[in-house]
């Protein structure tokens, strides 16, 4: 896809408030900081979360070898250097040791069964590139951001968004535990 010409946006909606659409910065904050006013000291019925259908659940397995060897072959190994400077080429050389993807499996499946996502994994690197052929570089819009996000982080979230593929396509939506 050309990034650089004009694409058609999808049509939008604006937000209305009083009869008035928030069309500025100064309206929507108007807006939202009326209901939130108007919204401050009323009582909040929990009781109404306990009318909603319990859906059928399904235990989450422990990550597999296969699943993370599976997610790595689609990668490619020409990819940009991440913030940790371990490309795919290098981890794909590392999965191919048993005990270090033993390791990174552990490291998975504890992010998962504890619901903690470590802050290394969330260190990016944010790369700011000008658009070409612009006529005034003094607005943000003729700038295009790429963020690098950690490779041990993106394959394990592969390794997720695959197995929840899986899941969606042939449970048709059932609720993890």
């Amino acid at each position: 896809m050309n990034w650089i010409n004009r694409h058609k946006l999808p049509a939008t909606k604006a937000i209305k408030h009083n009869g008035f659409l928030c069309l500025s910065p100064e309206s929507l904050w108007n807006a939202l900081h009326n209901t939130f006013n108007t919204a401050l000291h009323h009582q909040v019925d929990l009781n109404i979360l306990n009318k909603i259908d319990r859906k059928p659940t399904l235990q989450w397995f422990p990550f597999s070898r296969e699943e993370f060897k599976q997610a790595i072959s689609k990668c490619n190994n020409s990819s940009a250097p991440e913030p940790d400077k371990l490309s795919w080429h290098h981890l794909k050389f590392i999965v191919n040791q048993d005990k270090c993807l033993a390791n990174i499996i552990n490291i998975a499946n504890a992010c998962f069964n504890l619901g903690h996502w470590p802050n290394y994994f969330k260190y990016l690197s944010m790369i700011i590139i000008p658009k070409p052929n612009k006529t005034s570089y003094n607005q943000a819009k003729s700038f295009c951001s790429i963020v690098l996000l950690n490779t041990l982080e993106k394959l394990i979230e592969k390794v997720i968004a695959e197995r929840l593929q899986f899941i969606v396509v042939n449970n048709d939506f059932i609720h993890l535990s």
